[in-house]
């Protein structure tokens, strides 16, 4: 069993290298292609959308050529603000698209990466608003201010730090979103203490995530690689919305749900081909959810 701080070296290493090798790459992965064909051929899982008229397209990439690193990374080139230099495909889900996110909020997005999201966000919210990215890896950080930079908006800030002690005053936000990042997070009861913290009375969380059904094998949970590609750090999902209401939410809402199928050749590095099939058989499955709830 790794301890926090192991955990957190992982994933900061790992982002931090997707980060500086995607400076001045083309595409996915630094490679120069299309993302139609990205999607459907350098995809090493499939996704099975629950709800009809959401945005669809799987991504096992995320920033890194190693099938291990598998994420559900949906199509943001036709939202508003979107910026194909923050796009590292690292999410899981489009939570700006359910946060309903008005003129002149405060939108601070947790673990925010090269800004996607944020710049996302700040077309919704508009010039009259704010919107406050965190991350903890210095390279996210830097891509990100590079991005705002070259974008010109003033009203785009992006911060050092760590979910589980958010370096905000409390009642900053009035929507806070996260993408796929909240997984990654060892003290997960924290995190959300802390996103509760942050967030004004009357506010709201979007929050797109992985969760389990079932329990994975334990050498898969315990891959590092799996872990910095969201899967190994998940939980099931009713722990995980336990954990929500701990914190002191209310009003949890599922807005979309997604079944999410890693390759075989991953269960196959820890089963046999026959124990990969019964296995498959009594596991629900990997979903990624976006969650709405209130404080």
């Amino acid at each position: 069993m790794r301890t926090a701080e192991e955990l957190k070296n992982i994933v900061k290493e790992k982002y931090g290298d997707i980060a500086e090798r995607s400076a001045g790459s083309e595409g996915c992965c630094g490679e120069n292609q299309e993302k139609e064909n990205s999607v459907k051929t350098s995809s090493c899982c499939e996704d099975t959308e629950e709800k009809e008229g959401s945005a669809s397209g799987t991504s096992c990439c995320g920033g890194n050529k190693e099938k291990d690193y598998s994420v559900l990374a949906e199509d943001y080139a036709n939202l508003k603000g979107y910026n194909p230099d923050a796009d590292l495909q690292l999410g899981c889900g489009i939570p700006t698209h359910y946060a309903q996110i008005h003129e002149g909020d405060t939108v601070v997005d947790l673990g925010s990466g090269a800004g996607n999201d944020c710049f996302v966000a700040r077309a919704l919210t508009g010039e009259n608003g704010r919107v406050i990215g965190l991350d903890f890896t210095d390279a996210m950080v830097a891509k990100a201010r590079a991005n705002v930079q070259k974008l010109g908006y003033e009203n785009v800030e992006f911060v050092l730090g760590e979910i589980e002690n958010i370096p905000l005053p409390d009642n900053t936000a009035d929507v806070v979103v996260s993408n796929c990042v909240m997984n990654l997070v060892p003290d997960k009861d924290k995190a959300f203490r802390e996103t509760y913290r942050i967030l004004k009375e009357g506010g709201h969380f979007s929050i797109s995530d992985i969760v389990l059904q079932g329990e994975i094998p334990e050498g898969l949970r315990n891959d590092a690689a799996m872990y910095a590609g969201c899967v190994s750090g998940a939980l099931q999902k009713k722990e995980y919305l336990d954990i929500v209401r701990r914190a002191g939410f209310k009003n949890l809402v599922i807005q979309i749900q997604k079944k999410m199928e890693l390759d075989d050749a991953i269960y196959l590095k820890y089963f046999t081909q026959e124990e990969v099939e019964n296995f498959k058989k009594s596991f629900k499955g990997i979903f990624s959810i976006t969650l709405n709830a209130e404080k």
